[in-house]
């Protein structure tokens, strides 16, 4: 296993789940030859997507082959489209763009057993180098040589067939849906936010930004007992969605002032300067603030308020240690993330996929393959 803290409770749980679900799922898909190449949906530079026959990825050892059923469309991904960077990721040469991925199981690598071949999973598209101090205690997100789908110079799943380490094919179980499996990726993000915001029974909760984010952040602040949950967001039809996904009061924020809310917890889920100005000012003494939408690289903060009401700020990359909690909130129906789907693409339309979110109305878009 590739942690030190807590590792033999992380990874008994991990086994006790996937046995579970093995036991639970006794549908195996019948697995078809493998061909030698697939389609694959490649960014060559920003604004240019193109359809090109790939070599089929042959799994290493400890690793799976997957055959991609679902890919989820993020906002990083529009992102890389549409500027050709994020930050200090650059793309630079041709890339396989999408890192919300579920599929089947195919082949197996050396040191991971046949029985998993037919397994329907949910990827968790990280690779940590199990040797950084950050994976060693844990926080395999932040290590500093993580290869991510999707992220320079690594390719992603918006193709037929992807491998992954074994221990990040996540098995789901058969009521669940290809869509909703591919969406525990952001749900993930939501439960490290909520995680990282101390959500729990009676908290009272507000969440910038009512997007794919923030709906998953609404569903998960409810799961986790919250029983106020205030949601913003400038656009009245997202607004009004979020009220049918789990927010007790949704907010235009040009015309409602949110000071003296006095909120436990806010998740800001937009990235908007204005928007995380506010939410800090909404925030009670010794509150939390956890920033999760990806916004301006800098930006001006209340310092003052953050001081005097001693409020703890943070930030969130990624996740660790999630899967296990998204994939039993999805399967037990404490959240919808089918309902989060509006619009279905085939990999052939990957551009309109990653362009959806400019039609009103759109929360999240898949592509089927």
């Amino acid at each position: 296993m590739f942690m030190v803290r807590s590792s033999a409770q992380y990874a008994n749980m991990v086994d006790v789940i996937h046995t579970t679900l093995s036991e639970q799922s006794s549908r195996r898909h019948t697995v078809e030859p493998i061909p030698e190449t697939m389609r694959a949906s490649v960014l060559l530079a920003k604004g240019h997507i193109e359809m090109q026959r790939r070599p089929v990825p042959h799994p290493g050892p400890g690793d799976v082959l997957v055959k991609v059923s679902s890919v989820g469309i993020c906002g990083s991904d529009t992102h890389y489209l549409r500027e050709g960077r994020i930050g200090h990721y650059v793309v630079t040469e041709p890339l396989i763009l999408g890192h919300e991925a579920a599929g089947t199981i195919v082949a197996t690598g050396k040191g991971v057993a046949e029985a998993r071949i037919g397994e329907r999973v949910s990827i968790e598209p990280q690779r940590p180098d199990p040797n950084t101090v950050e994976t060693r205690r844990g926080d395999y997100n932040l290590c500093p040589h993580m290869r991510f789908y999707g992220t320079p110079p690594i390719d992603g799943a918006l193709c037929e067939y992807v491998t992954i380490g074994s221990e990040f094919a996540h098995v789901v179980p058969d009521a669940m849906s290809d869509d909703a499996a591919a969406l525990c990726e952001p749900l993930s993000v939501a439960i490290a936010a909520a995680r990282k915001g101390g959500i729990t029974a009676g908290s009272h909760v507000l969440v910038a930004g009512a997007g794919p984010i923030g709906i998953a952040t609404i569903q998960v602040a409810a799961a986790f007992g919250a029983t106020s949950l205030t949601v913003t967001d400038l656009d009245a039809g997202r607004r009004d969605l979020a009220l049918t996904f789990g927010a007790t009061t949704a907010l235009d924020p040009r015309e409602t002032s949110l000071t003296g809310l006095h909120a436990d917890v806010f998740i800001d889920a937009s990235g908007a300067p204005a928007a995380i100005t506010s939410g800090i000012e909404a925030v009670r003494p010794g509150g939390t603030v956890v920033l999760v939408g990806m916004g301006a690289e800098t930006m001006e903060l209340p310092v003052q308020t953050i001081q005097n009401r001693e409020l703890n700020l943070t930030g969130v990359f990624r996740y660790a240690h999630t899967w296990p909690t998204a994939i039993e909130l999805a399967a037990s129906g404490r959240l919808d993330l089918d309902r989060m789907v509006t619009a279905t693409f085939p990999l052939e339309e990957a551009e309109a996929a990653l362009n959806a979110d400019r039609t009103p109305g759109t929360i999240k878009a898949v592509v089927r393959l």
